[in-house]
């Protein structure tokens, strides 16, 4: 029998979870009044910054989604594009412009107008090194995906124009990123640098408070331009044990959850009150290597300069910058037996850096093997017959393409103890752990990438490219710099040419195989629970979480 009504919540707000009870503390904001309808989803992590141009971490952006929105949006299930707070737009024929028809009648949260001033405001403030809001990010995102916009320009109240420096064959897709989500001008000018706790967007949900670590709750906004969501209130709360998180669904404590362990799979199935949505992830978990050397971006560009030197990072390590024992390091280590024993078959082996079904897919890569000897023999023609230590850093959440990260670190450090490899592992909170990882702060270290837009830039110029290799703002956090793979994802990114563009991302794959800057894991299917009584939720191939549609019956 499905349970029809969401679980009181305990009312007051407590300093300390009481894991005992897995449904933590709350405050009396979030006791539902009679008839309201509140969807409590159980997430692994808290948000890091409410800010949608300042953030790359999937737990900040799940929040975010269901506040702010975008020109253009992507379709349910897929990445095509379809009009949001823009009704129509036309690129010129060089392709160097784009001009957007805004949609009228859209209020901020906070009562303000959406015009053209917000749009251009929304961008400028990443890109304008001068303008007032600059200094309150690091607006990493831009320099991974939008450094080719040279400037946004008002038309009129209700018209804009992109100006492009160069042809960018991702850019319409890319439009559809959190990262260029609409923020009120008037909400930043509020509360200035704090603006981060205090959202203000256009979506479907509004900010109602955030109680770090515990949760974040929303509420229907009365006042959105389409209709009004069908849930009164979307809470994310902070479980980080998945038993935890299962526990308190099947309680009704909460109604939604992410990041089931796969052990657990047949229990869910077989509970009638529950539901376990399952697709193909677009995503990859990998181990990063220290390669050494990043650069300043010192004028926020998103590209390496000539003037921008090289220089070692924080974590630099003479052994680890060397590529043959980058090599030994992925012959050490046996990722069909992770994948087997720690996804639990809910993945599949990596063997490059995107996933399969994506354009420029290069299969002829011969994968690295589990191979010991091998390893052993590269790691003495490289000088360390002996091995050496280092430190591996493990993601302390769960995330789409990595479950169990302390298991899949204790693996690897098993694996590469077999071959004198000495790793201790390091974890801090995830906030810390992402600032850290992109400041080159790591020897190794365990991450990965759930595609934004569909497109093959977003994973390797994001995550393999030199001009990626930023000191604070990386992307690439192997920081492995090669000015020919560079070159040919820069050119792979301005030609319209799908066969010219596979053939490009094709090399760089095979030029990443080699120096070994990674040990890619794997390619995880993503999943989430419901209880059997919520509808209409539907998974999107970027992990990206969308609450608009969804009801309880």
């Amino acid at each position: 029998m499905n349970n029809k009504k969401v679980g009181i919540l305990t009312i007051g707000l407590c300093l300390v979870l009481i894991v005992a009870s897995f449904s933590g503390c709350v405050t009396e904001e979030e006791e539902p009044e009679p008839g309201e309808m509140v969807l409590i989803f159980g997430s692994s992590g808290d948000a890091k910054r409410l800010d949608p141009g300042d953030v790359t971490d999937g737990e900040s952006i799940q929040r975010m989604d269901n506040i702010f929105e975008s020109l253009v949006e992507y379709k349910p299930s897929s990445t095509e594009i379809q009009p949001c707070l823009a009704t129509s737009w036309d690129m010129s024929e060089d392709g160097l412009n784009i001009t957007f028809n805004l949609r009228h009648d859209v209020k901020f949260h906070d009562g303000t107008d959406f015009n053209a001033d917000s749009v251009v405001f929304s961008f400028a403030r990443q890109y304008n090194s001068s303008h007032p809001y600059h200094d309150y990010g690091e607006w990493a995102y831009w320099g991974y995906m939008f450094s080719d916009i040279d400037r946004v320009e008002k038309i009129d109240n209700y018209t804009i124009k992109i100006f492009l420096e160069r042809t960018n064959a991702a850019i319409m897709t890319s439009l559809a990123m959190f990262t260029v989500c609409m923020v009120s001008p008037a909400n930043a000018e509020q509360w200035g640098e704090d603006a981060f706790k205090h959202p203000s967007g256009t979506g479907p949900f509004k900010f109602v408070e955030w109680i770090k670590d515990d949760h974040i709750t929303l509420e229907a906004n009365d006042d959105y331009w389409r209709e009004s969501p069908k849930l009164d209130k979307l809470i994310f709360r902070v479980i980080e044990d998945p038993s935890a998180r299962l526990m308190a669904l099947q309680t009704n404590e909460i109604q939604g959850m992410e990041y089931p362990d796969p052990t657990s799979f047949d229990a869910i199935e077989a509970d009638s009150d529950l539901q376990l949505l399952t697709a193909p992830g677009m995503n990859v978990g990998y181990l990063a290597i220290n390669c050494g050397y990043g650069y300043n971006d010192s004028n926020e560009n998103g590209v390496r300069d000539p003037d921008e030197p090289w220089v070692k990072t924080l974590a630099y390590s003479e052994p680890l910058a060397n590529k043959k024992v980058r090599q030994a390091i992925n012959y050490a280590i046996d990722k069909n037996s992770i994948v087997d024993n720690l996804y639990k078959g809910t993945a599949v082996v990596a063997k490059n850096g995107m996933p399969p079904f994506m354009l420029g897919y290069n299969d002829d890569v011969e994968d690295y093997s589990y191979d010991p000897d091998m390893a052993r023999t590269l790691l003495t023609e490289a000088g360390y017959p002996n091995g050496f230590t280092s430190t591996l850093w493990v993601m302390p959440v769960s995330r789409p393409y990595m479950f169990d990260p302390p298991k899949i670190g204790e693996a690897i450090q098993s694996y590469l103890a077999a071959v004198n490899i000495t790793v201790d592992i390091y974890q801090i909170d995830w906030a810390t752990y992402l600032e850290k990882t992109e400041a080159g702060e790591h020897p190794m270290c365990l991450l990965g990438w759930t595609g934004d837009n569909g497109d093959p830039d977003n994973f390797m110029n994001v995550l393999y490219a030199e001009n990626a290799c930023s000191i604070g703002t990386a992307g690439n956090v192997a920081f492995y710099n090669n000015s020919r793979v560079q070159e040919v994802l820069s050119a792979a990114l301005q030609t319209y040419d799908t066969t010219e563009r596979a053939n490009y991302y094709e090399e760089a794959q095979m030029l990443l195989h080699e120096n070994a800057s990674h040990v890619y894991l794997a390619h995880s299917n993503q999943n989430v629970v419901f209880r059997s009584n919520v509808k209409g939720y539907v998974l999107h191939p970027t992990s990206r979480k969308f609450f608009y549609p969804v009801t309880i019956e």
